[in-house]
């Protein structure tokens, strides 16, 4: 059975192509939740305007269809809370320049 657990390591082939960070690490993914062999993702963009949400939730789809176990996956684009720098791991923040 599929957990949330390899769900978010799927996630991490999600990559930003402009800046080439997955969407992991950089804080996007709010929610993750798996019953029985459907997926549920909640994520957002760094901005409401960003041109690549279609790209970037059809690339998590995909990725997450690849979880061995899930064959249904369902990646809804949310706004609330907004996005923050803060929400980025560590290493993506030393990887983009800021200092805390």
């Amino acid at each position: 059975m599929a957990t949330k657990e390899a769900v978010m390591e799927a996630l991490r082939n999600c990559f930003d192509p402009e800046i080439g960070i997955n969407v992991v690490d950089l804080g996007l993914v709010y929610q993750v939740k798996v019953e029985g062999k459907k997926a549920y993702v909640e994520m957002t963009m760094t901005t409401p305007g960003c041109p690549l949400h279609a790209y970037l939730t059809q690339d998590a789809r995909q990725k997450v269809l690849g979880v061995e176990g899930i064959e249904e996956a369902e990646v809804k684009l949310v706004w609330d809370p907004p996005w923050s720098p803060s929400r980025m791991s560590m290493e993506a923040k030393r990887a983009l320049g800021f200092s805390g």
